[in-house]
């Protein structure tokens, strides 16, 4: 839907940019105040083990130590995703359940008396036996990690719709495979940091680098037993976050005590290497998969099994479960489908949402699967794909209503952009063999969770036409504090540069969810829409008065406002505004909005029936790879992705998020993964848990398909997110068109591909099958 837009559509520059690029912009870490001390955690170094005795004695009497405090300095809170199920002491209360799980904390002068304090804290450890592999800890006879969960089974999901039974009955052709994935990291540069300031009234204040800062609003009042109104969380610039910082941890209730305890400012920053070790990872998965087709490609039923390695607490596992089962229902038509998950315990670090949150791994198993599937029964994996292809109108099974629906246009897309590469490099007999994979996807526009699920934005204008926007929303590097302006900037008819986007500070922003489940520009967007909308209508009643027509005829474009149909009668927006704030009352213009999805459902995790979004994005990812048979060195060597993300509002970020979703799966294909034995991480540095960089990034091909949401703001859906639901497999499945050889576990090193190209037709260690 093409319109007349200023600031809508347009390549415009981040709003952030210039203080990023200067090093003008402050981190949580980069923060200070006078009087400021600095704090450090003891980690356990086991993977199981009861705490039997603390001695804190010789760290306290250390020169330049203010405090020390341990699980029995506090009031015992447990976190969890689900609150009642909490099961996460921020400081070990009577055993620790992974290497790094921290045990007391320590503040000081300074970092190096903090460093030395620590060391000087002796623990008293009972070792327990410890597992480390969901499987083995699921059997009857593997040790317990939460008394409370037999089998070690932290949640359990069984999604059941349709005959599936009776569907495989009536399939011509059946196929069944075992996926697996590994443990990966975020990868954010910036490590998690926390500020924390106690002031004589009692009230904290806290600075951290926060995805969704309202988590650790409410957790701290909860973990210290204080008054929401007490708490104040202020939001500085994000490092990258990708789904690792969205909850409160452990780093950050311990500024916050040893604050208290103390009555001074305390910042802890922990290592990089902390954070490879100690926090959160992607779910790694074992996925049995059973699909059944009739011979001319119709997919008749799913049948799946899934053990996601939940590490030693739930974290928000039950969601990341759910999520991994549900979306076996998109982007495909699928009238029959089983998905039972089990999320297990085990002694090694908490698993989280991850950018696809649990999408990824389930979606990676079944498209890998479609395309070996394709090949035995003599069918186009890209005719395949179209031939079951979600189109708008439909309902899954579960529940999800599709509304506006690019997928068909984007797999078309896609296949011409395969033949025409097919006819540009046909394929080499050489050593070096080339082969092009697809993979699609479908993904939220903001999950429905249960709770708070409103967006919240504040727009003042000011006397001379400037603009304050606040919401309760971060930007953590995709650009939503610039989309977000756009928007009240397109509403009020300015432009983007008269904007200014107020960070977090929950003393005076809106309460917000957070960011996460790609929802920011399709919730939050429509909030500040709203908002922008109310301040309009308040300057329309002023320039209606001033140009003698009706409110609802005045048109704001471009700094002005006139009447439509007649641009003579005009006024500049700067002098509109000093007219309704000097005559009269002089009012100040405040505009509010609020705004959530009407006739969402909360889904049952359990069973997992519901809408949970009010829109879905789609796409097609493609990828051509280049495999040396002499090294068995992989290379990607160009990728192109056809996403439907509605109306871009800003083309040029949307490129971005697509650039570094690709390049991401690009490392989670065939480099990353953390490596541990006996649940002690042995690559816990950048240097060891490699990365993709710029010299593993290939060009790019970024089309969008045409359509327009009805509901997003200005037609705008989630983009950057979804897309990487689809690379691992679009990766995987050029592989496998290059070698002839399926890989079923990522990443896929260079190893594997030697083993499994010496004997094609034996299945090694890498979980290979020709």
């Amino acid at each position: 839907m093409k319109m007349d837009y200023v600031n809508i559509g347009k390549r415009l520059p981040r709003v952030d940019a210039v203080v990023k690029a200067t090093g003008e912009a402050k981190y949580a870490g980069d923060l200070s105040m006078p009087g400021m001390l600095h704090g450090k955690m003891l980690r356990s170094p086991y993977p199981h083990a009861r705490i039997l005795d603390i001695d804190t004695s010789a760290a306290a009497r250390l020169t330049g130590v203010r405090t020390v405090i341990s699980g029995n300095d506090t009031i015992g809170f447990k976190a969890g995703g689900i609150s009642a199920q909490g099961d996460e002491p921020y400081l070990a209360l009577d055993k620790v359940r992974f290497i790094g799980d921290a045990v007391a904390a320590v503040a000081a002068i300074d970092e190096e008396t903090a460093a030395e304090a620590r060391d000087l804290i002796r623990v008293e450890y009972d070792e327990l036996p410890a597992v480390v592999d969901p499987l083995a800890a699921m059997a009857e006879n593997a040790p317990l990690i939460h008394d409370r969960a037999p089998k070690n089974i932290s949640f359990k999901t069984d999604l059941a719709y349709g005959d599936v039974a009776q569907a495989f009955r009536k399939c011509d052709y059946v196929r069944e495979d075992r996926f697996e994935t590994t443990p990966i990291r975020h990868g954010f540069i910036e490590p998690h940091a926390a500020l924390a300031v106690w002031d004589q009234s009692g009230r904290v204040s806290f600075w951290g680098s926060k995805q969704s800062p309202y988590f650790t609003y409410r957790n701290l009042a909860k973990a210290l037993n204080i008054p929401l109104s007490r708490v104040r969380v202020v939001q500085p610039y994000i490092g990258g976050g990708f789904g690792g910082k969205n909850e409160m941890f452990d780093v950050d209730f311990c500024a916050a005590l040893l604050s208290q305890k103390t009555g001074k400012p305390v910042k802890i920053v922990v290592s990089q290497q902390e954070v490879l070790y100690a926090y959160r990872q992607r779910h790694p998965t074992v996925i049995d998969l059973k699909t059944g087709l009739k011979k001319d490609g119709t997919i008749l039923a799913l049948d799946a099994h899934i053990v996601a390695d939940g590490g030693a607490y739930l974290s928000i596992g039950a969601l990341s479960l759910y999520l991994m089962c549900a979306f076996f229902c998109m982007p495909y038509r699928l009238p029959n489908m089983r998905a039972k998950g089990y999320r297990v315990y085990t002694n090694t670090q908490p698993s989280c949402a991850m950018r696809g949150h649990g999408v990824p791994q389930s979606r990676q198993a079944a498209e890998t699967q479609l395309d070996l599937a394709a090949g035995e029964m003599g069918l186009d994996p890209v005719e395949l794909r179209l031939k079951n292809a979600l189109k708008p109108g439909e309902t899954t099974p579960n529940g999800f209503k599709i509304t506006s629906c690019g997928l068909e246009e984007s797999i078309v897309a896609a296949g011409k952009i395969i033949a025409r590469w097919r006819r540009e490099k046909p394929k080499d007999d050489g050593p070096t063999k080339r082969g092009i994979g697809l993979g699609c996807y479908g993904y939220t526009s903001g999950p429905r969770m249960a709770g708070h699920n409103t967006a919240g934005a504040v727009i003042k204008v000011h006397e001379d036409g400037g603009i304050s926007l606040a919401t309760g929303s971060t930007d953590v590097g995709q650009g939503s504090d610039t989309v977000l302006s756009q928007i009240a900037a397109e509403v009020l008819g300015v432009r983007l540069e008269d904007i200014r986007y107020g960070m977090v500070d929950s003393d005076i922003t809106p309460l917000d969810p957070g960011t996460f489940g790609s929802r920011v520009t399709f919730i939050t967007g429509n909030a500040v829409r709203i908002a922008a909308e109310d301040a309009r209508g308040q300057l329309a009643e002023v320039a209606a008065n001033a140009l003698e027509a009706n409110p609802h005829d005045i048109v704001f474009h471009d700094r002005k406002v006139y009447v439509v149909g007649s641009p003579e009668r005009s006024l500049p927006f700067s002098k509109l505004v000093k007219i309704a704030q000097y005559s009269a009352t002089g009012k100040t213009i405040l505009g509010r909005g609020y705004w959530a999805p009407e006739g969402l459902e909360v889904v049952n995790f359990e069973t997992g029936r519901g809408n949970m979004s009010a829109a879905y994005s789609f796409g097609t990812q493609v990828a051509e790879v280049e495999v040396d048979t002499e090294t068995g060195t992989t290379k990607v060597t160009r990728m192109a992705m056809v996403h439907d993300c509605g109306q871009p509002l800003n083309e040029m970020l949307m490129e971005g998020q697509l650039e570094g979703s690709a390049i991401g799966g690009v490392g989670h294909t065939l480099m990353e993964e953390i490596v541990r034995r006996d649940g002690q991480t042995m690559n816990s540095s950048f240097l060891e848990y490699r990365m993709p960089t710029s010299l593993d990034a290939c060009p790019l091909e970024i089309l969008h398909t045409d359509t327009y949401d009805e509901i997003g703001p200005f037609g705008a859906k989630e983009t950057g997110e979804g897309i990487q639901v689809a690379v691992v497999p679009a990766i995987v499945n050029a592989i496998h068109d290059a070698t002839g050889v399926a890989f079923k576990r990522i990443p896929i090193t260079s190893i594997m591909v030697l083993d499994a190209l010496k004997d094609e037709t034996k299945t090694g260690q890498a979980g290979i099958e020709d």
